[in-house]
């Protein structure tokens, strides 16, 4: 398993309509691109095209761990689109004048070769699993080619199983061991960075059948939990009870996942990433065994750190089948702020200033003027299109309140002009929906094109002369380039 090149994002599929919906419009943008796609050799002359391009073509959005996106044209053609017969060769790939990508590589197809699913092993994961087996070729085409994800693998899984308990991912993960089947981990459908792929085909375990809240200790402020459940259903459980679970990445993105790739959300400048709100993880390695890594104990200097490994591995360690998570108390108030700056100087600048002054922010996000001209096309707003940042501040009515005067100042003092705030609950969620929705916003505003996303991370005083380099670069570089695309 640690062979494999797909990382296991666990990211949850969107449930009920939401689910359907995204269905059907992959499979008409599937349709659609298939009926416009040009050939491997046009489109490779596509991805290495000297034409410039200017700075203002890339939107850009992110918060301080430094989300990065790349706009790049959509056109690209499937490689496994055969049904479930493979030979032991690499697939045909090497026919066709594509160039092939491999770990840290720009390039869109992954490499990988699949071999003859053994029968032996299919009827062994029946019976392990008995209705929860699917060779659906829709089903598995979608699982392994992830809908908003720039890279793309030659092959799709032979198989997925939808296992019910700890116990059924341990058998399926000794058969496919013995076997030598390369498995990966799925919570699926909102991977934006390739991590479900399955270049090597196999077997896809999808946990979404795992969503309980197997216990919820309220003294002690945390929650064990399936994989399966996602973060905002957990949220919307633990709210009775005054508690929350800080971490919030995108809409649909599942515990289990988030500890595989360690991932952050807007709040981890105040929460810090997953890795600070896990206390423990049961996993099963490749062989088939069960460990639990730690206790609920806070406080434990016994032996290997193993929660900590484990978070972060995506996938190559070992299948995570119960997460215990730190909760936090859900703040008393809150204030969201908006400020605009004539350069992403200016307003880098004072995000710096904000957290070296002690002030206790919970969110700060910023976005360039490009980035807010697609939110107005997209959402039919008339925000002023120039950089951005957005604030959230929380704790007491007083706290907060005193935070964002505080703000409002360094603001006024760095070029910042148009300090807005709000307190309403609608009108905060209003504000918030402009960034959760930048994604969406830049498909609206060049639908011909998909999205390349990453991550660049640097200390906090090097972010202002990062995101200036990285604009300057662009605006003397073709689209695609190796540069961070801000």
């Amino acid at each position: 398993m640690s062979n494999l090149l797909s990382s296991w994002l666990w990211l949850s599929r969107f449930r009920s309509s939401t689910s359907k919906y995204s269905f059907y419009r992959y499979r008409t943008l599937h349709n659609t691109h298939l009926k416009n796609s040009p050939t491997s050799s046009n489109l490779l002359n596509s991805h290495t095209t000297t034409k410039k391009n200017p700075c203002w073509s890339i939107p850009l959005f992110l918060a301080l761990s430094a989300g990065s996106l790349c706009l790049q044209p959509h056109s690209h053609p499937s490689f496994s689109d055969s049904p479930l017969t493979h030979t032991d060769n690499d697939t045909d790939t090497d026919t066709r004048d594509v160039s092939l990508g491999g770990k840290g590589s720009t390039q869109y197809v992954v490499k990988g070769s699949q071999k003859e699913f053994p029968q032996e092993l299919l009827e062994e994961l029946k019976i392990i699993c008995e209705d929860n087996v699917s060779l659906d070729y829709d089903e598995r085409y979608i699982h392994g080619k992830p809908q908003n994800s720039f890279h793309k693998a030659v092959n799709i899984p032979d198989v997925i199983v939808y296992p019910r308990s700890e116990e059924e991912v341990s058998k399926i993960v000794k058969s496919c061991n013995n076997h030598k089947i390369p498995i990966v981990p799925y919570g699926g459908a909102t991977s934006i960075e390739g991590h479900t792929l399955s270049p090597n085909g196999g077997v896809c375990i999808d946990m979404s059948s795992m969503k309980r809240v197997k216990a919820l200790h309220v003294d002690d402020m945390d929650v064990v939990v399936d994989p399966g459940i996602g973060w905002m259903e957990l949220n919307e459980y633990l709210e009775p009870y005054g508690l929350f679970f800080p971490l919030d990445p995108g809409p649909g993105a599942s515990i289990g996942g988030m500890c595989a790739t360690r991932c952050s959300g807007s709040l981890a400048v105040r929460y810090g990433t997953m890795r600070d709100n896990v206390i423990s993880l049961k996993v099963v390695f490749a062989n088939g065994d069960i460990v639990k890594t730690a206790s609920r104990a806070r406080k434990s200097a016994a032996g290997y750190d193993l929660t900590r490994l484990v978070i972060g591995s995506e996938g190559t360690l070992g299948v995570i089948t119960e997460v215990t998570l730190r909760l936090q108390k859900i703040p008393q108030f809150s204030v969201v702020a908006m400020c605009n700056f004539p350069s992403v100087k200016d307003a880098a600048d004072v995000a710096i200033t904000t957290m070296n002054s002690g002030i206790q922010v919970s969110r700060v996000e910023l976005l360039d003027e490009v980035q807010v001209k697609a939110i107005n096309i997209a959402n039919g707003k008339n925000l002023p299109e120039s950089p951005t940042l957005m604030f959230e501040f929380i704790g007491t009515e007083a706290y907060a309140r005193e935070q964002t005067q505080i703000v409002r100042k360094i603001v006024s003092e760095h070029n910042g002009s148009d300090f807005v705030f709000a307190e309403e609950p609608e009108a905060k969620k209003e504000l918030w929906k402009v960034r959760k929705e930048a994604l969406w916003a830049c498909f609206a505003m060049e639908p011909n094109m998909e999205a390349m996303i990453s991550d660049v991370c640097v200390p906090l005083s090097h972010l202002a002369d990062i995101i200036s380099k990285s604009k300057k670069e662009l605006d003397a570089s073709p689209l695609v380039c190796d540069c961070p695309c801000w």
